[in-house]
């Protein structure tokens, strides 16, 4: 039988627009998932919807795997 597995995407964005990308946060929260089994699949650069108004910002789209079950 084929192995199965689950995804999950991640937001990763900046507070403020043109902030620039913290590797240190960006490696913080990859090792936190890793944590929980989760591996990258990868990263997707992307316009990210901000907290506030109908625009958005530059950020990350991060998509995670692991095995089902």
């Amino acid at each position: 039988m084929a192995q199965r597995y689950e995804y999950k995407v991640v937001e990763l964005r900046e507070k403020m627009i043109g902030g620039k990308m913290s590797g240190e946060r960006l490696e913080k929260l990859l090792n936190e998932y890793a944590d929980d089994g989760w591996q990258l699949k990868a990263l997707t650069a992307a316009e990210v919807k901000g907290r506030i108004g109908p625009g958005g910002v530059e950020g990350i789209l991060i998509t995670f795997e692991r095995p089902a079950g």
